[in-house]
């Protein structure tokens, strides 16, 4: 197996330097604070029913931890819209994030443009491309991030302002300091889990190692950590290039509890990670440690990983950043580059060429 604590190992096989874009989150999501407060918010978007998001991948990640953040804080909707097409109820009174870091994302560009047809209160967050150009013609607000990095890789280039914007706009109360400690403690953890922390010391290599040769199955509540669930799922599949799948509390221990009975041959295959939080409350706890008791027995292993940090969105950001640097860790023990997504661009360049065939 190969030695995670050998970082010219590291560096051959992450041949685009995925792991100092990861590690960098702290950083950027301080460039991404001055961003957010130069923008410029318009005064009438104060008045909306609900929120929508478009986005895709790794741009619409940020949307989905947003509305696990905001669920229980947020007066009216929040909606992700990861389609071609938007719901019927959406109108003028309507506020949307469209999210596409490319700015050609093709699902985001066509909701966009019936958006646009709706008369909402739109705000555009991306690097350039189409998206852009088409915000410009229609002097639509947008919030420009930089360019030239893989979506993924931009998380608090395209959730920060989000956040920053619903504060400024008082749909929430205003979320400074909660960025200011979320940024502090992803500083403490980038020293923590980054690479040059032995794998002693180092949790993010200690889950890569359990989970190597293995599917990872990432569980959760669903109240606040739904949107954290999936982001580890997506890193494992784009950094780690492996299957994995996700599933959360209580909505889980009503059917896919029971699939952890057949197949014994299979199961063992699967490593489960439990993403655990004190906001989790005593019924959802219970209900983890009862399923973890019940699934240990046909898993290959039941690892937890808990949330640090005191506010929610610190803790939403320190499993984020375990997650992101596992599937890292992860991929340099499959001997895989990170970065290249031969998968999604070979669907891009076909479905291009379906646009310009008879």
């Amino acid at each position: 197996m190969r030695d995670l604590d050998n970082l010219d190992l590291i560096r051959e096989i992450d041949k685009s330097d995925m792991m100092a874009l990861e590690m960098d989150l702290p950083s950027q999501c301080e460039e991404a604070l001055e961003i957010a407060y130069s923008f410029e918010v318009p005064a009438d978007y104060k008045n909306v029913d609900c929120i929508i998001i478009l986005g895709m991948g790794g741009s619409g990640i940020g949307g989905e931890l947003l509305r696990s953040l905001l669920i229980d804080r947020l007066p009216i909707p929040i909606i992700i819209n990861r389609s071609y097409s938007i719901p019927k109820f959406l109108d003028q009174h309507s506020l949307v994030f469209v999210i596409s870091y490319s700015g050609n994302t093709e699902e985001t560009l066509s909701a966009y443009n019936q958006v646009v047809a709706r008369n909402a209160k739109i705000i555009g967050i991306t690097s350039g491309g189409r998206l852009k150009g088409l915000c410009q013609k229609d002097e639509i607000p947008t919030i420009v991030v930089p360019e030239g990095m893989p979506p993924r890789a931009t998380l608090g280039y395209l959730f920060l302002p989000m956040l920053v914007v619903l504060g400024r706009l008082g749909l929430i109360a205003d979320p400074k300091d909660d960025i200011s400690e979320a940024i502090e403690l992803l500083g403490v953890l980038s020293v923590k889990l980054g690479p040059e922390m032995d794998v002693s010391e180092n949790e993010a290599k200690q889950l890569a190692l359990k989970l190597y040769d293995r599917i990872p199955i990432i569980y959760s509540s669903g109240q606040h950590m739904k949107g954290v669930v999936w982001r580890w799922k997506g890193q494992f599949n784009e950094n780690s290039k492996v299957l994995a799948f996700c599933n959360t509390f209580p909505e889980l221990d009503h059917n896919e509890v029971v699939g952890w009975e057949g197949l014994p041959g299979i199961t063992k295959s699967f490593s489960v990670v439990l993403l655990r939080d004190k906001s989790d409350g005593q019924r959802i706890s219970r209900r983890m440690n009862i399923t973890k008791s019940l699934i240990a027995r046909n898993a290959d292993g039941v690892n937890e990983v808990w949330s640090r940090g005191e506010g929610l969105l610190a803790r939403t950001f320190s499993l984020v950043y375990m997650g992101d640097l596992t599937s890292i860790y992860l991929a340099i023990l499959n001997g895989i580059d990170p970065t290249p997504v031969k998968a999604i661009d070979y669907l891009k360049a076909e479905l291009a060429k379906r646009e310009v065939s008879p």
